[in-house]
């Protein structure tokens, strides 16, 4: 009954993110009750695999006791601070100092948020603020990559690359501009690296010519591996070349880590891979494990700086009145410990057990193309691999697949064209990730069994 009741209640008055409302009316909510590790509980008592952490976001896993303990001591003892009239809290000072000591190179300055969205919202206003101060206001022009995500805010939906986030929003505005993907299983540069890396750079160029020149270009924005476009990884060096023309052409570069940060592809911070150190980087997720809202705008020097001296004795009209909130701040600090005291080491053994347990089922019928870098994978399905044709939308892949995976006892990011998304906790086991690899290879099965796909079956 307390279950049912949850379920009218949550039809009835919850509004929830990215969905049909109608079809989630008519469908009902799925009630999580507790979580502990990897494993997430439902109300009907069924344990499942967390094989996608939440929503990219629990990379210690539910139930960690040092995180709780500092939460909880921290609302006991200063359970809110503004930042505001010059005030400020212990928790903090120390989060943002130890993300300047933990970044790529000289990120030295840490504006916190409630998330990531915000924090993209924010990284704009700065951008702004900072050519103003440099006296070429016409640099306003933003770029980012097709197929990527920035955000579902106004001004962040508009960055983001997906039709689901502008339908009926009125974005993107005319500032914000695409570039075409990376996106090496479909790229029609091929699959070689050097040429999808030289298409990306000559696509830049040109993008930012068309714009009228690098002096009314104010920024381009690039997530180190596409996460909700569908797990897209680039060739090694993309990165590191988008940035170059960036460096070249006095173009901000901006590193959206919010998925990617916190040891998802093995490292604190994934354009570290690529020796990429950028002017400002977005991040949130992993930086509370989803324990609490928070997310961060880490500037460079040079920004801050810029900013700082452009401002003079003026404010920097720019605020949030749960900014660094000594909560969040204090999780984020155990958080922070956990990685630095083993987990990142465990999360790299484990993403290289599930990129090789996923890359096993390389040779079902249905899959096309798996792809990843440590504990964040995607498997893409399609009904002719010589073709690559993607699930047609008759399948209602989106939906299906995660029902037969909830039914399997595992969570996976199903999305509508058919690519299954991996992000599970870095405290997993290898009973944990060898679960995972073997109820989706289940899934699949299942899913070749629909007839909607084997009506289309090469």
């Amino acid at each position: 009954m307390r279950s049912n009741s949850l379920v009218e209640l949550d039809r009835a008055h919850l509004v929830h993110p990215v969905v049909s409302w109608r079809g989630h009316e008519a469908a009902g909510v799925r009630v999580l009750t507790s979580a502990k590790g990897a494993i997430v509980t439902d109300a009907e008592g069924r344990n499942l695999v967390d094989g996608f952490a939440g929503l990219w976001c629990v990379n210690v896993g539910y139930g960690q006791d040092s995180v709780i303990a500092a939460a909880e001591r921290q609302l006991r003892v200063l359970p809110y601070a503004t930042g505001y009239f010059g005030l400020g809290s212990e928790p903090a000072i120390r989060l943002a100092a130890r993300l300047a000591e933990l970044s790529p190179s000289d990120l030295n300055h840490v504006y916190f948020t409630l998330g990531g969205s915000d924090a993209v919202d924010s990284s704009v206003r700065f951008i702004r603020y900072y050519w103003n101060a440099r006296g070429k206001p016409q640099k306003s022009q933003f770029i980012s990559v097709e197929q990527g995500y920035h955000g579902s805010t106004s001004v962040g939906a508009g960055l983001t690359a997906l039709p689901v986030f502008h339908a009926g929003f009125g974005v993107p505005y005319d500032w914000q501009h695409k570039i075409p993907s990376h996106y090496t299983y479909r790229n029609p540069a091929g699959s070689d690296p050097k040429a999808i890396i030289a298409a990306s750079t000559a696509a830049l160029r040109a993008k930012i010519e068309a714009l009228g020149g690098p002096e009314r270009v104010a920024a381009f924005y690039a997530e180190p591996i596409q996460g909700s476009g569908g797990v897209l990884v680039p060739p090694a060096g993309w990165m590191r070349a988008m940035r170059d023309v960036c460096t070249e052409l006095d173009i901000l570069f901006v590193a959206d880590e919010v998925i990617t940060g916190f040891g998802r592809t093995g490292p604190l911070f994934a354009c570290e891979e690529d020796g990429v150190a950028p002017d400002l980087m977005t991040v949130a997720k992993g930086l509370t494990s989803g324990y609490a809202p928070m997310g961060a705008v880490l500037l460079a020097d040079h920004v801050y700086q810029t900013i700082a001296d452009g401002a003079g004795a003026a404010a920097v009209g720019h605020g949030f009145t749960y900014s660094g909130h000594p909560v969040s701040a204090a999780i984020g600090l155990a958080v922070l410990d956990l990685y630095v005291g083993g987990l990142l080491e465990n999360g790299r053994a484990m993403g290289a057990r599930l990129q090789a347990g996923l890359a096993s089922l390389a040779d079902h019928p249905l899959v096309g193309d798996v792809r990843g870098r440590g504990m964040l994978a995607a498997v893409e399905l399609v009904t002719d691999k010589a073709a690559k044709t993607p699930l047609s939308a008759v399948a209602d892949p989106s939906r299906r697949i995660f029902d037969r995976a909830w039914e399997n006892g595992l969570i996976i990011r199903a999305f509508a064209n058919g690519v299954l998304g991996f992000a599970p906790p870095l405290c997993c086991t290898t009973d944990d990730i060898d679960t995972i690899v073997e109820r989706t290879r289940v899934t699949l099965d299942q899913t070749l069994a629909d007839p909607d796909v084997r009506a289309v079956l090469a």
